[in-house]
């Protein structure tokens, strides 16, 4: 196998965890939904908050990736919801489709051969889309744990 077809390989395990972590299925499957917007002693934030952060700040690096025209959100306030209680049980589900379909697009953008890992975004100032794919991961990552622990404190993960 080349080394590229490996890299690429490596990144989309990367992407979808589950390698050395509970993977964004695990930690949202059954999710109760009295708990969403719950925060437990000793949290900053509730399950709610983390998933729309997560997804929103996915999206944001992604979108960075492949759009030249794209504005990130104020920092640190547009990467957060306003409320620590999603105001319906579809906003929940919306906020877990919309990082499934923006995880499945940095995977897609990983995959394709016509993807250079290696060279510059041309609106950026430096980074790459190896270094994007990274970041997602990284970020990820760090969220999703935290996030299968506020579940812990709460009660509600096994």
């Amino acid at each position: 196998m080349n080394q590229e077809k490996s890299l690429r390989e490596h990144l989309v395990k990367l992407l979808q965890g589950g390698e050395a972590h509970a993977t964004f299925e695990d930690a949202v499957k059954d999710f109760p939904v009295h708990l969403r917007g719950k925060k437990p002693k000793g949290a900053k934030h509730s399950p709610w908050e983390i998933l729309e952060h997560l997804r929103i700040a996915q999206w944001d690096i992604l979108e960075f990736a492949r759009n030249a025209r794209h504005v990130s959100p104020d920092f640190p306030s547009g990467y957060w919801p306003e409320k620590a209680t999603p105001p319906d049980e579809r906003a929940w589900n919306t906020s877990v489709a919309a990082f499934r379909a923006d995880l499945t697009a940095m995977v897609e953008l990983v995959r394709d051969e016509a993807t250079d890992l290696h060279a510059r975004i041309p609106h950026g100032s430096g980074q790459t889309i190896l270094r994007q794919a990274m970041l997602t991961a990284d970020h990820n990552s760090y969220h999703l744990g935290e996030l299968v622990l506020v579940r812990r404190l709460l009660g509600a993960w096994e």
